[in-house]
């Protein structure tokens, strides 16, 4: 299931609900039985688009909450899987009677299949590791079947854990000619007795022979199990069956999803734009916790290393014996990621192209000023152009005269305006959306007025919501940055001056495809007495938002005007590659009227196709994308070392070619606003970020055409004679 990605990678476009849906009487002893009435009325009665409840539902569930806690298949047998399959057609009656027997009879098999691995994974260890046999494993375990017998299942436990070592192996190996080998036998097994008896930490830090390295490699991997299981013995009945909740709602879309007290209170957190962390977004994966997104400004972003696509396989506490998360939930696996600030985390992170690396990072409190709106100057050959990035449209939904992303855009475009501004860039890459409010003030600016977006409640008609301010404030040309991780807010935006015509669009094929609204509504509002103490709330999808064109944004995204090749162009991401995503649908559309300001529009877009099919720099990119997703594919790795040895340095070999894309030079030249500047005497981490943001603007190859882009709109208006017209 990839319901994580959609809760973790976007800032949604929420509202905070005080909802009464009924005076219908929710009474209960059982606080879970409880939980699953409350849940399933409120989704049957607000969802937008209720699903009905019945085998297939059933089966759904029965198959993702099953691969939900056991993504590796290394606990339940076949034996358990078929003893299970008698609730298969069942759930749906438990659901709509508040039965939970297929819950309690999978959470107990569970627990004893837990309580068993623990013994298999010390068999295991105890047997060295033949390297140099010639065998595989498959970590595509969704095609895999569950194993047929314990012995079966132990095999499986072997070929997981000997890959689980060869990372480790790899990095303390040194190669010593046959004599010093022998020489050194029997201090290797003084060595092999020291690490068994006292463990791996008192373990010289420094190269070791084969037989030092394998026995090092298989301790060290115990002591990481040993303290998973011990970890996974403080979870709770409570947080399992939250995940079994949440593989109910999870069916009825993406972005639907149950929180738990201290969920919710982590959410308001969220939303508040505070926390104490490392600043990355996570989705659970079979090999780990994928990062989706980086939050600007935290410690991953000041760092530098890590990088959307990674996956953290193993997480340490400042030196010590890091714990491996291949399997564990991933609300346990951020709770050994995040921390106090100023204390150190060490990850064990599998790259994105397939290199394994340790990065440390000093957890932080993860500010909002680097997701907050910042711009720049950009020089070329005498001309200035403006630079604003946005990565969300935030706000204060407390108060909205705090600060937001709509009047902080509106200054930044002053003083734009002021510094001598030719063009605009606005910067929408990786924005994950935000406050529907901000997109329709922010549309605004730019041009006289009419519909922004239209909005439509499940059983209901259309609202549009429109700019009624016939000030502009920027009436030259526009250009809008996307990618496939811009979405919501930013598609609202990004649709909406595209379907006027008032700017040009480039970026990737399409964008993420988020077309829905959610409401968080806490569940205490809807039960009159309740002596369960703190319910959570259910943060659900109540509707859905189109473009002023009619169509929507859901699944398909904005197709961009000039499509340009990432980094990811090749993997699955999106609102298409989610669980049970809402359906593209189409309304009839608003009354508007394009912008009339710009002079060869269509060529303009045809010159910057052109640019960009003839760039070596973009052929690098999209050949660096392909590679990542022919990476991505592999999902059968040797466990023959000499083998996993030479796989490891073909790609290392790749991925510093691929590192020389970060070494292009676009001869643009970025500077700070005045304002900033003054700022810079008072705050040297403030100077430091923008210098390291406008030397990564230089190597964008994006930002350079679309500078060529508000180049050619500007000439095209003083051939014909004319600027940008208002209207």
């Amino acid at each position: 299931m990839k319901r994580n990605l959609a809760y973790a990678l976007l800032v949604m476009l929420i509202s905070v609900a005080s909802c009464s849906f009924t005076n219908k009487s929710f009474e209960n002893d059982d606080k879970d039985k409880l939980l699953l009435d409350l849940i399933t009325y409120v989704l049957e009665k607000g969802h937008y688009e209720p699903k009905t409840i019945d085998d297939d539902f059933s089966v759904s569930v029965f198959e993702d909450f099953i691969d939900v806690i056991d993504p590796t298949k290394r606990y339940f047998l076949e034996g358990d899987i078929k003893e299970f399959e008698k609730f298969k057609f069942q759930i749906d009656d438990q659901i709509k009677s508040t039965d939970i027997s297929f819950f309690n009879m999978v959470y107990d098999r569970l627990i004893m299949r837990m309580e068993e691995a623990k013994g298999i994974y010390k068999e295991v260890l105890d047997t060295p590791f033949d390297y140099d046999e010639k065998e595989s494993i498959d970590i595509d375990y969704e095609k895999l079947p569950f194993a047929a017998s314990r012995k079966d299942l132990k095999e499986r436990w072997r070929q997981q854990l000997k890959y689980a070592t060869l990372g480790t192996y790899d990095s303390k190996i040194r190669k010593v000619s046959k004599d010093a080998e022998t020489e050194k036998s029997l201090e290797n097994d003084e060595v092999v007795e020291k690490v068994v008896k006292e463990g791996v930490d008192d373990f010289p830090d420094e190269p070791m022979t084969p037989k030092e390295a394998e026995v090092f490699s298989r301790e060290s991997t115990k002591k990481t199990l040993d303290e998973f299981f011990d970890f996974v013995d403080d979870v709770e009945r409570k947080d399992w069956f939250v995940q079994y909740i949440n593989t109910i709602v999870d069916e009825f879309d993406p972005h639907t999803y149950y929180f738990a007290p201290d969920e919710k209170e982590k959410f308001d957190v969220g939303m508040s734009g505070k926390f104490e962390g490392i600043g990355a977004r996570l989705q659970k994966k079979p090999d780990g916790a994928r990062i989706v997104d980086i939050i600007s400004g935290g410690p991953v972003w000041r760092d530098g290393q890590l990088e959307v696509g990674d996956e953290i396989m193993k997480v340490g506490q400042d030196g010590e014996e890091p714990i491996n998360i291949v399997g564990m939930r991933l609300d346990d696996a951020i709770k050994l990621i995040k921390g106090a600030k100023g204390t150190t985390v060490d990850l064990t992170v599998r790259k994105i192209d397939g290199s394994m690396e340790t990065v440390s990072l000093t957890r932080d409190v993860v500010e909002l000023e680097e997701s907050f709106a910042k711009s720049a100057n950009i020089i070329k050959e005498g001309h200035t152009y403006g630079l604003i990035n946005l990565p969300k449209f935030y706000v204060d939904f407390d108060d909205y005269t705090e600060r937001n992303a709509a009047t902080d855009v509106a200054k930044e475009v002053e003083r734009l305006k002021e510094a001598g501004a030719e063009g605009l860039i606005l910067d929408l890459r990786d924005n994950g959306g935000g406050s529907l409010k901000t997109v329709v003030e922010m549309a605004g600016l730019f041009i006289k007025d009419g519909p922004i977006v239209q909005v439509r409640s499940s059983g209901k008609g259309k609202d549009v919501y429109d700019d009624k301010d016939e000030r502009i404030q920027w009436d030259g040309p526009l250009v809008i940055l996307v990618n496939e991780l811009s979405a919501s807010a930013s598609e609202i935006l990004a649709a909406a001056m595209q379907d006027y015509k008032r700017g040009i669009v480039i970026g990737s094929e399409q964008t993420f495809g988020k077309g829905t609204v959610q409401n968080v509504i806490p569940l205490e509002n809807i039960v009159r007495s309740n002596d369960h103490g703190d319910l959570g709330a259910i943060k659900l999808t109540t509707q859905k938002f189109y473009r002023i064109n009619g169509g929507s944004t859901q699944l398909e995204g904005v197709k961009s005007d000039v499509v340009v090749p990432d980094r990811y162009s090749y993997i699955d991401l999106g609102e298409r590659d989610q669980s049970n995503p809402l359906q593209w649908d189409k309304i009839s559309p608003a009354n508007y009227k394009p912008w009339n300001g710009y002079i060869d529009y269509d060529r303009t877009i045809d010159n910057s196709k052109r640019r960009m099919a003839n760039s070596a720099q973009i052929k690098l990119i999209e050949e660096n994308a392909k590679w990542l997703k022919s990476k991505q594919d592999e999902t059968t790795i040797s466990l023959n070392y000499d083998t996993y040895k030479d796989d490891e340095e073909q790609a290392k070999k790749k991925s510093e070619y691929f590192k020389t894309i970060t070494d292009y030079d676009s001869k643009l030249s970025f500077e700070s606003l005045k304002y900033e500047e003054a700022l810079f005497a008072k705050d040297s981490v403030l100077r430091d970020k923008r210098n390291r943001w406008h030397m990564n603007l230089a190597k964008d190859v994006y930002v350079e055409e679309a500078v060529n882009v508000l180049q050619d709109l500007k000439n095209n208006s003083l051939e014909h004679g004319k600027l940008a017209v208002k209207g």
